[in-house]
Parts: C-alpha cells; structure tokens; sequence
C-alpha cells in the first residue's frame, strides 16, 4: 500500500468512512466539505450513533448503521477510524475490489497544503507508552519559544480538523498510535521519536513484528532527524531500518551523560550534545530535571525525564532555542491520571496512575518510588505478569488485587515476590476501589508510596482508566478526611 497516494482532488469521489466515532465523523465533514460523496458505515446500532446518523444527514453525509462488512457501490477509497482491525470484512470487500483503506492521518497529511515544501511541518511521536505527555510537553516548549501550534493526533481535536482550521499554523506536535500508523502510507514527518516498545495491541497487529514495523513507519522520510532511545535498541533499529531524506540524522535520549548525537542528563541537568555545534567537546545545558512538572511538588519521575528528553530533542531539531526548552517544561502541566500526587496521608503518598494500562507502563511507575503498595488488576488484555513482578519485587510493601484478571498478577506475586503480603479483593465493583485504598492504608508504612498502577485495563470495572483514577482519588481524600468513601 506504500505505493499509493491519495487523492488530492474530492469533488465527486465516493468516500465510505469506516466508524461513526470522532475521527470518523471529523473525515466524513472533511471530505464531504471538499465536494466528496461520502457514506459512513457502522456496525453499531444505538440511540446515540443514530443522533450522530442524523447530524451528518442533515450535511448530505449518508450513514449505514447495522451493518460494517458490505462495501458501499461505487466507492473510490476507504477511510477507517484508528481502532478497525486490517482483516475486518469491509477492508476484505475493499480489496478484492481493488480499493485503497487509509486512515484520517494519511487524509490529514494529503489535505495539509500544497506545494508539500511549504505544508505546516509535523514533529511525531510514537511509542507504547508516554506519547501524549511527550507531545504536551513538545506543544509546551513550542509555544515558548513563540511558534503558533497544537497536540493534535491521537490526542484533542481531530488531526483533519486542525489542518482544515484557517488558523495559520508554524509546526504541529503529532501524537501517533500503531493503528494510525498503519494506515498511513504517505505520511513524511519533519522530524520524529519512537520512545520505547513493548508487547501491546497484539490481538490487532498480529505479532509483536508488525507491531514494531507499525511503529517504526513515523520515521520513513524524516528530513532532520530520527529521535530514539538509547535504553530501548528496538527503537534504534527502526532507525536503522528507516528511508529518511539525505542527511537526517538519528538523535539519541538517555537518562545517563549523553553520547555524541544525544541527549542526556548530567548532575540533574538536561543536556544536549547533539544539536551543538562542536558536539565533540561540548555541551548545551537546556533544563534541570526540576523544571519537569514542578507544579507537583514531586520530584520527576524517570520515564517523564525520559520523556522531556524526546520532546527537547524534536524541538531543538525544529530549531528551538535552549531558553524556550526550559521554559516550556515548567510551564506545562501533566494530564489526570498519569502519575498524578493525590495527597499525604499519615506520612503515606498516594500516587494515581490509572493511565498505567499495560504491564510496560506500570514498570515505569513503579521504577519512580522506593517502597511501594501497589493497587493493580483490571482486564489483562492477553499480557502476562512475571517479568514486571520480577523487576519490581524488591520495591514492594505489599500489593492489593482488583479487578477481573486479578489472579494473573496474584500468580506471578506468589513467583517472584512470595514474601510480599497480597490482599486479593474478590470484587468487580466500582466500590471495590475504595476497599483497595483502605486495605492499602493498612500495610503502608511512612515513608511508603500507595501506588495505583494497574497494568491492566479499566472496563471490567470502570468506564475508563480516568473514571478509575477518579474513584481512586475520591477513597484517599476521604480517608484524609477521615470518613469512608462510598461503596
């Protein structure tokens, strides 16, 4: 598919979109908008998809709920929303008739203005974890340094909608998925970062193979430089593996002093000898790791270090100043959820990190604290505990179990940690979350961080992660209160 290029002319193609999500909806007006004749499929079928139906309607938009395996008559090229599997029936239909499926990414670059070399530019970012606070952070010092730009993406408004907007944009700061990746054969970054990979969306992808080849498409045609990590040597290879323009250059982050062509940190300070000019003898001080969130009071987690680092590097490879790098990490401000200080309570931290979904992403909490009480268990997702319980046993106070998969991570407690005391909650409920927080207060100790790390996901119990980390929040500001929270 890398062959093929969409269309830069609309009026009068048939568009189907597949899924009427947000994305879905934002391709549909889009293209419609430019004179396409566009139908939207879904195999849903509900009080709430046929408001959307309706909507779109009224726009001369057509929708057909109920059923998502039948290629619509006539249709030109196939849009799907990030989530759609490759092998689903209607991307089978499309086919065998010879018809193109991109995604709203591979859409949003084709509409982003021509002639291409004077397009808005696009710094990108992937990985399993830390895309979306890497772009916050990476918008943060763009902003400092006086450029007009958004975290669009997998990330705030629709990446279509951003580029249709009159608002004359400098650069854009790209949050990618696998799933957008993969279906965006054209996409041609200014500059982009791979921060880590780790087993995730198999079920989807296939093989941990073409999960990383997925990953690794955000550096195909950069022009200035491909950013990886240095801890992580799947990403370097993804770099090596990359068609890139002539004289991009691959850029290095570490948490250590950095090497020729890195960034690193030295005495607590950020520093980059990569985009200096006499990189062999000298290095350019950008921030100290105290600026990272200082609005938190907490000292910096290890993989948010990492995660500035990624974001400096994209933007010193946009030409940022080094002030503006600084400036832009104490300004910006972390999301809900993601290891988020709740309160103090008797000497005890409790640390909400519910975005922490997947077993990579609970590793690295975890890593952030000395001696923890861990709160984990949701829906497993087909992941395996052993290797982050064997990596993290020595951290623990004590753990408390929730959630449908629970006993996954009890199993691998019982392995690698047999000395650590496990409380398994036999409960499904939202309500159980405020048992956790108790049972938790019961075994910590001051000094102690009760950490809420899930490594799973959230539906089994909760609507989402930030429904889960807002009933976390809610248990331990009653139990700083001292009343009970509901259960």
């Amino acid at each position: 598919m890398a062959g093929h290029q969409v269309t830069s002319s609309w009026s009068g193609k048939h568009i189907t979109v597949a899924g009427l999500g947000v994305s879905g909806i934002s391709a549909a007006r889009a293209l419609a908008g430019l004179g396409a004749r566009v139908t939207v499929v879904d195999g849903g079928d509900n009080e709430v998809l046929r408001d959307r139906a309706a909507s779109l309607a009224a726009g001369d938009i057509t929708v057909r709920l109920g059923d998502a395996t039948t290629l619509p008559e006539g249709t030109d090229l196939v849009v799907t929303s990030p989530g759609w599997k490759p092998d689903s029936p209607l991307f089978a239909a499309a086919a065998q008739a010879g018809v193109d499926v991109v995604g709203d990414v591979e859409i949003a670059w084709q509409l982003r203005g021509e002639p291409q070399e004077t397009a808005v530019p696009w710094l990108a970012v992937t990985g399993t974890n830390g895309k979306t606070t890497t772009v916050q952070m990476l918008a943060s010092i763009l902003e400092a340094a006086g450029l007009r730009t958004a975290a669009v993406g997998n990330i705030g408004t629709p990446i279509i909608d951003v580029v249709l907007s009159q608002e004359p944009y400098d650069v854009l700061a790209v949050e990618l998925s696998s799933y957008q990746l993969h279906w965006a054969p054209s996409l041609r970054p200014h500059s982009a970062a791979v921060l880590n990979l780790a087993p995730d969306h198999l079920d989807w992808h296939g093989s941990m193979a073409a999960y990383a080849a997925d990953k690794g498409r955000i550096y195909e045609g950069n022009k200035v430089a491909c950013v990886y990590n240095t801890a992580d040597p799947a990403t370097e290879r993804l770099v090596q593996q990359a068609d890139v323009e002539e004289g991009c250059r691959a850029i290095g982050f570490t948490l250590g002093p950095p090497g020729l062509s890195e960034l690193g940190v030295v005495d607590g300070i950020l520093v980059d000898r990569a985009f200096v000019a006499d990189r062999r003898t000298s290095a350019q001080e950008l921030a100290e790791v105290a600026d990272i969130a200082p609005s938190s009071g907490q000292p910096a987690a290890p993989h948010n270090i990492a995660n500035a680092l990624a974001a400096a590097a994209l933007a010193r490879a946009f030409g940022v100043e080094p002030a503006a790098v600084r400036a832009g990490l104490r300004a910006f401000r972390p999301d809900a959820h993601r290891i988020a200080h709740v309160a103090d309570v008797d000497g005890v931290a409790y640390v909400d990190d519910s975005k922490a979904t997947n077993t990579h992403a609970a590793e690295a909490s975890l890593a952030a604290y000395g001696s923890i009480v861990w709160i984990a268990g949701g829906l497993a997702k087909g992941a395996t505990f052993d290797e982050l319980v064997a990596s993290s046993a020595k951290r623990l106070r004590g753990a408390v179990l929730i959630g449908a998969d629970r006993g996954l991570i009890g199993e691998a407690l019982t392995r690698h940690a047999p000395d650590v005391p496990v409380t398994d909650l036999d409960r499904t409920d939202t309500g159980a979350m405020a048992a956790a927080v108790r049972e938790a207060a019961r075994l910590a100790r001051p000094g102690d961080t009760v950490l809420l790390a899930p490594a799973c996901a959230s539906m089994d119990m909760f609507a989402n992660y930030n429904k889960r980390g807002d009933a976390f929040a809610e248990a331990v500001l009653a139990l700083a209160a001292g009343r009970e929270a509901d259960e």
